[in-house]
């Protein structure tokens, strides 16, 4: 009998990434596989290698047999892959994330000059019979200022390649670090104040719901006449009928995009079809050495998956043994959405680079493993404002990619052993917060939790002492400690159909100040929030989205 591994192939695939694979497998290359046709074979197979054609569903798993250890996504997004089916048959899904990095960038680039000086239109209307110079001046890129929103990896790379071409460029990113910025000579400033300065706007952004339409009439209102729009991220982060609006007012003079909400867009899509408008079909990474890359990038991460190796593209959930998790699970729960509360208390801007975990346990250290702790804390510090899926296989390397520095802390309880934990507390040093009462008297970003009944629960936020489920979302609000407020504030809600699943307030001594925290089951509309923080007492307030 045969020891190798079978690898199935099921898209085209770079020759680079072939070998390596044939190196240590055998490969098997059907292309243009039925999904019956992959379910059949999927059982004689160790691995599989796709790209965006094929749908890895959770048939394709449970056709394995259990022999499926392994999916490789050639490319960096998994949406056709059933990642909740993977973890549940014990297979590991990886990706290749950096490999198309400078092919996309260099796109962004080759459509920002296009458009500024009218290539694709003045080439259609040469090869219609005409010769309109006049018609196609275009605009210079020298000493125009750049906004790059979103300055991870390829808006860096775009940063630096426009600079080369005597721009000057200004970041946004919440969360990039700043001196990472600085280091390439560029500032990182504030949403509205990137796209209300920039003559161009490229768009590097992952789509998450933060993101999500989030060039819209109202950001295009806050934008210079005449602006130009990139696009070769994702095409949900633009309201494309508010972009055609917006081009039609003269507000965008041009815009030109590699990526769009439904791919393929219609045929009679307006904004395709816009005079102003250049488009390609999603070609970022369409070039000779990205595929190449991507292919190699893939191929590694597979081979090792198959020797037991960790894999730092892994994007799925490790199998927990289940006592384990049984035990741990209400935690982890708690861990991960501390991380996402302290992270959108972050003032746009700040880098969140420094991140203390303390842990409050009467175990010893060798009875309490904090590794997936650790890692679903970073996991809700790093999801919410990204396109990587962050899981214990990934969550270290994932933070330090992304100059995060983690430190844990023990406080050994007095005690019975018998509860794993007695609280978490998530601590972000060097930044600002949007909601001021989250400092701590020692200057940090501090949310503190813990577990009762099985149910998360914030405890401590800032200085203030709260109580509240960490279901649904939350409203903190700082108000003068008077009475009426809960009353005034469950009034608002209640008048926009918010439903209150928790409230709890924390104060500093009576007729001070206090902090009100909120258990909402819905996300408040604007008007909702416009009307909280127009109560007179009320200071400040943030929504909070877990």
């Amino acid at each position: 009998m045969d020891a190798k591994p079978t690898i199935l192939v099921a898209e085209k695939f770079g020759q680079a990434g072939l070998d390596l694979l044939k190196n240590f497998a055998n490969v098997d290359c059907s292309y243009n596989l039925t999904q019956d046709e992959l379910c059949t074979k999927i059982s004689l197979c160790d691995a599989l290698i796709v790209r965006s054609g094929t749908k890895v569903t959770r048939e394709v798993f449970e056709s394995s047999g259990g022999r499926l250890k392994v999916v490789g996504r050639a490319g960096v997004g998994i949406d056709n892959v059933d990642l909740s089916a993977a973890t549940e048959h014990g297979c590991l899904v990886v990706n290749a994330p950096t490999a198309n990095t400078v092919a996309a960038a260099e796109h962004g680039i080759s459509l920002l000059t296009a458009m500024a000086r009218n290539v694709a239109q003045a080439d259609a209307s040469i090869k219609a019979g005409k010769w309109q110079r006049n018609k196609y001046v275009g605009v210079s890129l020298v000493g125009k200022k750049l906004a790059v929103m979103g300055f991870g990896k390829v808006g860096s790379e775009v940063a630096r390649r426009a600079k080369g071409l005597g721009m000057h460029v200004i970041a946004h990113d919440p969360y990039a670090p700043a001196d990472r910025a600085r280091a390439i000579g560029v500032q990182l400033v504030s949403f509205d104040e990137a796209i209300s300065a920039a003559d161009f706007i490229s768009l590097h952004m992952p789509l998450t719901p933060a993101t999500s339409k989030i060039l819209n009439d109202e950001a295009f209102a806050k934008m210079k006449k005449g602006v130009r729009i990139v696009n070769v991220a994702r095409g949900g982060v633009i309201d494309e009928e508010a972009l055609v609006r917006a081009l039609d007012a003269g507000i965008v003079a041009q815009a030109a995009l590699d990526v769009f909400t439904e791919e393929p867009p219609p045929k009679d899509s307006k904004l395709v079809q816009h005079e102003n408008v250049t488009v390609t079909p999603h070609l970022g990474a369409s070039t000779i050495e990205a595929q190449e890359g991507v292919a190699i990038e893939i191929a590694e991460a597979v081979v090792g998956a198959l020797k037991g190796e960790l894999a730092a593209t892994a994007v799925n959930a490790p199998m927990v043994p289940a006592e384990v998790l049984s035990e741990l699970a209400p935690f982890v729960v708690l861990a991960e959405k501390l991380g996402r509360l302290a992270v959108q208390l972050v003032a746009g801007g700040s880098g969140v680079k420094s991140v203390k975990v303390t842990y409050a346990s009467s175990r010893v250290p060798d009875d309490l493993d904090t590794r997936v702790l650790r890692a679903m804390i970073i996991k809700g510090l790093i999801e919410p404002i990204s396109s990587v899926f962050v899981n214990l296989v990934n969550a270290d390397f994932t933070a330090k990619q992304r100059g995060l520095h983690i430190t844990e802390e023990r406080i050994l309880l007095d005690g019975s052993p018998e509860n794993p934990l007695e609280f978490i507390q998530v601590q972000i040093a060097n930044v600002e917060s949007k909601f001021a009462s989250a400092i701590s008297i020692t200057g940090e970003i501090k949310v503190e939790g813990m577990v009762k009944d099985g149910i998360p629960h914030l405890t401590k936020v800032g200085s203030f002492d709260v109580d509240v489920t960490l279901e649904g979302s939350v409203i903190l609000c700082r108000q003068v400690d008077q009475p009426g407020m809960i009353g005034k504030v469950g009034s608002v809600l209640g008048e926009e159909n918010v439903n209150v699943s928790f409230m709890s307030v924390g104060r500093i001594a009576p007729r001070k100040h206090a902090v009100m925290a909120i258990g909402v089951d819905e996300e408040p509309n604007k008007e909702a929030l416009k009307k909280i923080g127009n109560i007179p007492a009320i200071e400040e307030f943030v929504f909070l989205k877990l």
